[in-house]
């Protein structure tokens, strides 16, 4: 009896092993959940799932992703995202866009106008005397429609923006699909298209701390940028149109360096827009972030001109509904949105961001997580 035991055993361990390796390993998946109501609105929450563990949880408001989960160096689980439990966390006064698509232009227009084919614009006014990430109601505030694509592994969100709207021209259409890959990737494809000449400059805003809540702040964290350039800035943040060299100064990030080593020598705290350098057009690695404690590692390759690193200068302590009841306090997290120079609608020496009808706005950043 034992003998035929251990031949049944022997067998099932050498069927196992002659199995496929897919057919052993995880697989995607996309599960959703309702995550409250804006007006008539469903809002629901989408957490896609790859074969290793990590997770990225991403609700319809915004385009928001609200959950970001990698494994340290240990193997244990983190969310390595800011964000809220609940809907009114991201409604309330004074959310600093966590994890939000931002749009129809990501950072700072000055004194909130521009001109374009003869024509002035006026934009609505919502960071002192300029225009920040859309206006009054950018994208981060809009329901987009989702739809899950095949495969497990993508959602797809869609918004229409109006000709007007927040004071900007043309009819765009918005098309952004977050992607998980096997290789611990979150992918952000952007495409956009108008019917009338307008600046469009999209980006993602979600705030980083690899320590997954283990540190209070990010001066710990090791960074690294592709750039030998910064576009330097006034007191309201917005770019005086010069283009500047990075080396010997605190805005060197060109050898890996902890962000806290010069955060106080920089007025307000980082908050700039470096010109990265780069090869060609396509997709490249142009920064690294490290937490040494937890091991973990973001890597991020983009195929925009540009980053504004900023160093999470204006938490300080007093959002409600956290994650956990977690107190973000000043410097908490980081981010680094991949983009075109702030203000460039007004400055003619910087990279255009006008796009045309019958031409196609495209732009990918990816996030890639592992440990070391």
């Amino acid at each position: 009896m034992k003998k035929y035991s251990y031949l049944l055993l022997l067998a099932a361990a050498i069927s196992c092993k002659n199995k496929p390796a897919t057919e052993n390993a995880g697989s995607f998946s996309i599960t959703e959940k309702a995550f409250g109501k804006l007006d008539t609105s469903a809002i629901t929450e989408y957490t896609i799932s790859n074969p290793s563990g990590m997770q990225v949880s991403i609700i319809n408001y915004g385009g928001t992703v609200t959950k970001l989960i990698t494994k340290d160096k240990a193997g244990k689980d983190g969310d390595v995202v800011l964000g809220y439990d609940s809907l009114s966390g991201f409604l309330q006064k004074g959310n600093p866009y966590f994890g939000a698509l931002i749009g129809r232009y990501g950072n700072r227009i000055a004194k909130a106008k521009f001109s374009l084919d003869g024509k002035e614009y006026k934009l609505a006014v919502n960071n002192g005397a300029n225009t920040l990430h859309g206006g009054l109601k950018g994208y981060d505030k809009v329901v987009w429609t989702a739809t899950k694509l095949p495969g497990d592994s993508s959602l797809q969100l869609v918004y229409h923006s109006k000709d007007g709207e927040e004071g900007y021209p043309g009819n765009v259409d918005v098309t952004v699909v977050y992607s998980l890959s096997s290789a611990n990737e979150l992918k952000i494809d952007y495409k956009a298209k108008t019917d009338k000449a307008t600046p469009i400059n999209l980006t993602n805003h979600c705030y980083f701390n690899l320590s997954a809540g283990a540190d209070s702040t990010i001066n710990n964290h090791e960074l690294m940028i592709l750039a030998a350039q910064y576009t330097p800035v006034d007191t309201s943040l917005i770019p005086l149109g010069k283009i500047l060299d990075v080396k010997g100064t605190p805005m060197d990030f060109t050898v890996p360096k902890l962000v806290g080593k010069d955060l106080d020598s920089v007025q307000g705290g980082y908050d700039h827009n470096w010109v990265l350098t780069r090869t060609g057009k396509g997709l490249e690695k142009i920064a690294t972030v490290y937490h040494a404690a937890s091991g973990r590692l973001m890597e991020v390759y983009t195929t925009e001109p540009g980053i504004q690193f900023y160093s999470g200068n204006f938490l300080d302590g007093t959002l409600t509904n956290t994650k956990g009841g977690a107190k973000y306090v000043k410097h908490a997290a980081l981010c680094l949105e991949t983009q075109h120079f702030p203000d460039s609608p007004n400055e003619p020496s910087f990279p255009s961001t006008i796009l045309k009808p019958g031409e196609t706005y495209t732009h990918t950043t990816v996030y890639k997580f592992g440990v070391k």
